[in-house]
């Protein structure tokens, strides 16, 4: 879940759940300096250029231009997509100084030596860009800024019908909001694109689904930005067995939690951390918090740990059905309105590794993609606030 610049409606939130008095004093007295303490201490990733909305122009408040795009080898699209946000993305690259990023050399090297079948692909992108080298830099992404990104996400496996749920939390202004249909070395994959080829999750043609959540810490280090690993994972892995491996070796830069499901139900929940070995768990959840003592103040802002006691609940209801794991990531507490502070929901994404197909849900529509029917389109999401909601 990414972190907003301002959580004081949460609380209220919280207290209209009919708690007792004594929490209600104690949220009074404790929240607002404990969210104080935390903010300024994550990173988000660049503010876009909004894309012009799909249709009427959507009335004051936060909204998202999402689109969907096919292009199974790099072109004119993605090229596209790089010239209308790569002046964020480079200010957002270059804001501790250029200094502070790797060489070239130094990049490309990474690449090679942890992601070896991700470099004709880069190279296919840097020519795109114009043979940029700054982009090109970036484009490896190796140790980039720390940035957070992610929200809740659970496996469902019962009934021979895997699917893998997950909420984005974040500013909308700050989203690509670009569903990618690809085929960059064979293998078909769909996803929501981010850092430009990076994935925020993603299903692949051989039945494997991966996505990511922030891990609650502040340690950057050496390392890749997540969005790129699980591009990396979907395009050379088939089963949760691979994507272990692959996650064993590949280091990146900051905490993040990342679940995979394949379609023969098999599930993992990795915590990976630049200063820290993986930690595989056998745990269908995941929202941001690695263990429980890492940032006690962020995790009680943010309530990771009620969050991912919730998915897990709902995993135990045996009277639940799939759609009904689906359905519950669209209400409270998992869902989130809370758009004026930087914390609201921007779309619920339910992917199906055994059927080769994704739903993208908001509260009043469902866009469906799937391998074998794939559809370019583009739509305006206006996100309304609900101020008890959190």
């Amino acid at each position: 879940m990414s972190s907003p610049p301002d959580l004081k409606e949460l609380p209220e939130w919280v207290k209209s759940l009919g708690l007792p008095k004594v929490a209600l004093q104690a949220i009074d007295r404790y929240w607002k300096p404990v969210w104080d303490e935390v903010k300024h201490e994550l990173d988000l990733l660049p503010d876009h250029r909004a894309r012009p909305a799909a249709g009427p122009a959507p009335p004051d408040g936060p909204w998202l231009a999402f689109e969907a795009i096919e292009e199974l080898e790099p072109g004119n699209r993605w090229r596209d997509s790089f010239e209308e946000m790569w002046p964020a993305y480079r200010a957002w690259y270059l804001k501790e100084g250029e200094s502070a990023r790797p060489d070239l050399e130094t990049c490309l090297g990474e690449l090679r030596r942890h992601m070896p079948e991700l470099l004709p692909i880069h190279e296919r992108l840097v020519e795109l860009a114009g043979g940029d080298e700054l982009a090109a830099r970036f484009l490896s992404l190796y140790r980039p800024p720390g940035f957070v990104v992610g929200c809740s996400q659970g496996a469902w496996t019962r009934g021979g019908e895997p699917a893998l749920v997950r909420n984005y939390d974040y500013p909308a202004s700050r989203a690509e909001g670009i569903i990618v249909s690809t085929a960059w070395t064979g293998r078909r994959v769909i996803g929501m694109s981010d850092c430009l080829w990076g994935l925020l999750d993603g299903v692949n043609d051989a039945g494997l689904a991966a996505s990511l959540t922030f891990g609650g810490r502040t340690a950057v280090g050496d390392g890749f930005g997540i969005p790129l690993v699980i591009r990396y994972i979907l395009e050379v892995c088939e089963t949760v067995a691979q994507a272990r491996e692959v996650l064993e070796r590949v280091p990146v830069h900051a905490a993040q939690n990342v679940t995979v499901l394949d379609k023969a139900g098999d599930y993992a929940t990795v915590c990976l951390s630049p200063d820290r070995r993986p930690e595989f768990k056998q745990v269908p959840a995941a929202t941001n918090h690695q263990r429980e003592d890492d940032w006690p103040d962020y995790a009680r802002a943010v309530r990771t740990v009620e969050r991912e006691q919730y998915v897990l609940e709902l995993l135990g209801r045996p009277e639940l059905s799939r759609d009904g794991f689906v359905a519950a990531f669209l209400e409270p507490p998992l869902f989130s309105t809370a758009h004026s502070n930087g914390m609201g929901t921007i779309y619920t994404a339910a992917y199906f590794p055994a059927e080769g197909r994704v739903e993208y849900r908001w509260p009043d529509r469902t866009w469906e993609q799937s391998f074998d029917s794939f559809r370019e389109e583009t739509f305006t999401e206006r996100f309304s606030e609900d101020r008890r909601a959190a």
